[in-house]
């Protein structure tokens, strides 16, 4: 099979970081769910956490760096990090717009019944995993009993103002194909989303983001188990799309892991792909440098395939997918 690298090369690309707007931290690996389609085999049973030295080591980097206006928390459930309201409380006096990566369901966690509270104080931006509107098939891929907590969380978020016109609190949503497929066009799913939830549960959000399942980690052995690893991986291949490789989220966005080291992105995080081909931490750089070449690899094809995916939904918003 022909590698992403040979693809970018024979279509005149070259992946390089420009400006960095966007800093994603993986704060852990812990999670309350263990989704079939999990990049970071997240689950109950991680214990990776990001500890207090390595937020305040963040945050100080982050003091000088005014380019950068956007942190993108994620995880495992971002929220289980001892120091989650710690880094958001400190973000928010950096005057950052704040993202956390939420599955929905650990907002009804013990511990955590007020957290749907301090996310809307703190003016934080949810961006929720709901992969499909249908019970089954939200269950089909994170457990029994998901899609009505999910469904609870979401009211209770729409309690607070959250997707409400005028708020100020944006509440997105997130689609991951249940199957080995490419997600639909992501302007009229998001319509399908939108009259679906209202008419039914009176559920309002701003947005939804389809992304694409990236084939490591748990995906990939679920693609394995079940013999769909070649055709999926070729379905990616077949569907490289040039018009994508302009606007994927590498090109402004470095990835944190949850130990201080640095990567390109955060699939390349969960592969151990260091940062670039060479691995840098936190206490290794004094800023955040754009300009440096970008390392890829054949899981990039989950990015440029189709309308393209990132963690901000389709590349391509004009590309119907054949």
């Amino acid at each position: 099979m022909t590698s992403f690298a040979r693809v970018l090369k024979e279509n005149g690309f070259t992946l390089k970081r420009k400006a960095i707007q966007t800093l994603q931290v993986n704060i852990g690996k812990r999670c309350n769910q263990a989704c079939s389609h999990c990049h970071v085999e997240s689950s109950p049973y991680r214990t990776e956490n990001m500890d207090k030295k390595t937020v305040d080591r963040l945050l100080f980097l982050l003091e000088n760096e005014p380019m950068i206006q956007t942190v993108d928390i994620t995880g495992g459930a971002p929220e289980l990090n001892p120091y989650f309201r710690y880094f958001v409380r400190a973000l928010r006096d950096l005057k950052k717009h704040i993202i956390d990566r939420c599955n929905l369901t650990i907002l009804l966690e013990p511990g955590q019944v007020d957290t749907d509270q301090f996310l809307a104080e703190n003016q934080v931006e949810i961006i929720a995993s709901l992969p499909c509107y249908l019970k089954d098939n939200v269950e089909k891929q994170r457990g029994k009993g998901v899609f009505g907590k999910s469904i609870t969380a979401l009211k209770r978020l729409n309690a607070l103002g959250y997707g409400q016109d005028k708020s100020g609190l944006s509440l997105n949503l997130v689609y991951n194909p249940t199957g080995p497929y490419l997600p639909p066009n992501q302007t009229k799913l998001e319509i399908e989303y939108k009259h679906y939830l209202y008419d039914k549960f009176g559920i309002r959000f701003n947005r939804l983001f389809t992304i694409t399942n990236m084939p490591i980690k748990r995906y990939a052995d679920f693609l394995k188990r079940r013999h769909y690893w070649e055709s999926y991986t070729q379905l990616l291949r077949d569907h490289f799309n040039p018009d994508s490789v302009h606007h994927v989220m590498c090109g402004s966005l470095i990835s944190v892991g949850w130990d201080g080291q640095l990567y390109d992105c955060d699939f390349n995080q969960m592969l151990e792909i260091p940062l670039s081909g060479r691995g840098q931490t936190l206490w290794d750089i004094q800023r955040f440098e754009s300009g440096d070449n970008i390392a890829v690899g054949d899981h990039c094809f989950g990015c440029t395939a189709g309308s393209g995916s990132s963690c901000g939904g389709a590349l391509v918003m004009s590309n119907e997918i054949p």
